[in-house]
């Protein structure tokens, strides 16, 4: 089973690369956050017609929204609303094969990483930390993570480490609140399981004059797997091309596959 995970940033303005997409890669299971549409208004046509015949999704009218597409049959089997913050952030569902798969859009924080002054940057961590606190009660089998996650969390992670400490997305408050909603759910990161080593993106401003050239990019986009089955993941890859694509979206998807 090939997963990708993809903030897309408007699946109705960007459905001709999401064609695009699965036209060239061809995952089973395709996971898209910040769809910024009601579920009602998120295209279908062009899905069905590739074999994507079932979605589950969370929206809203403009913002957040997250939704995952399948060729075969998936149950919807949760959507939190962490943080109660009234957004479309998290859906989960079951495969026919028992697999759960979560798609997360975890709130991205603000630009000031001090909750004193920046509401969003707390909503943020009370985010991670209901997320950690779910993982506890509730402990993950067989299940595989993906999403925006909106934190880079090692050195290599980002393009400098010592410039993006004090920079929400790379603060260590967010990476050690995201450690602790990986540790409580036995999370393994398994992108970086199949790529140990080595500076990884898949995340580059629109603020760059030539995002390519710059190459100031963060590993925001993750897909993780419980414990019991991260051994059979394998295959990672980030589709860096995607993000040279005309009216790209400033994330790129990512890419793993799994023998189950």
């Amino acid at each position: 089973m090939k997963i990708c995970t993809w903030n897309i940033n408007s699946v109705r303005l960007r459905e001709p690369l999401v064609m695009r997409l699965l036209d060239e890669e061809a995952p089973d299971v395709l996971c898209l956050q910040e769809c910024k549409s009601p579920v009602d208004k998120i295209p279908q046509e062009g899905f069905a017609a590739r074999g994507y015949t079932h979605m589950i999704a969370r929206g809203q009218k403009g913002y957040n929204g997250v939704a995952i597409w399948s060729k075969t049959p998936i149950r919807e089997v949760a959507g939190h609303d962490f943080a109660n913050l009234g957004h479309a952030r998290h859906i989960a569902g079951e495969l026919e094969n028992g697999l759960v798969v979560h798609n997360f859009y975890v709130p991205a924080g603000g630009d000031i990483p001090d909750r004193a002054q920046n509401d969003k940057f707390g909503q943020k961590l009370d985010y991670l930390t209901e997320m950690r606190d779910h993982f506890r009660r509730d402990k993950p089998r067989r299940a595989i993570m993906v999403g925006d996650l909106n934190i880079a969390p090692r050195e290599d992670d980002v393009w400098s480490h010592k410039n993006l400490l004090k920079i929400v997305s790379h603060t260590p408050i967010e990476v050690e609140h995201l450690g602790a909603a990986q540790e409580a759910g036995d999370w393994v990161d398994v992108t970086r399981q199949d790529i140990p080593e080595g500076l990884l993106y898949s995340w580059w401003s629109y603020r760059a004059a030539d995002w390519d050239a710059a190459d100031k990019g963060r590993r925001l986009d993750h897909i993780w797997a419980t414990s019991d089955i991260a051994n059979a993941g394998h295959g990672s890859y980030v589709l860096r091309a995607a993000r040279g694509w005309e009216q790209p979206s400033d994330h790129a998807p990512v890419f793993a596959s799994f023998d189950l």
